[in-house]
């Protein structure tokens, strides 16, 4: 959870709405093929709900900036490493563009290849 003081108030924003916002934005990306699970507790969620939109994705909240690891599946031959800078790229510019936070660090991990 990230709490963030203003004059006006105090904002509240959940790792789970940021973990649907890159989610949604990852899935936009030409190339992938899905979202993999990352960790036990996300596998056991997959297994209840089939259609979890924060699959893959986790957020972490360090010195006031975001770092954000993401599990994905891609398509069979297609370029990984253009996959990869534009998944960086997009979800870089979603995220700053919604939240006005700053993201440190996006990784993301290919996890399988589907054919």
């Amino acid at each position: 959870m990230v709490k963030i003081e203003s004059y006006k108030g105090d904002i509240v924003i959940t790792e789970e709405c940021f973990s649907n916002l890159i989610g949604a934005a990852v899935r936009e990306c030409y190339g992938v093929a899905g979202m993999s699970v990352s960790g036990a507790k996300q596998g056991f969620l997959s297994i209840i709900k089939k259609k979890d939109p924060a699959r893959g994705v986790r957020v972490k909240f360090v010195d006031n900036k975001l770092h954000i690891n993401i599990h994905i599946a891609v398509m069979y031959g297609v370029n990984i490493s253009a996959i990869v800078k534009s998944i960086v790229h997009k979800v870089k510019y979603v995220v700053e563009d919604a939240t006005e936070m700053s993201v440190a660090k996006v990784t993301v991990h290919v996890d399988s290849m589907i054919v």
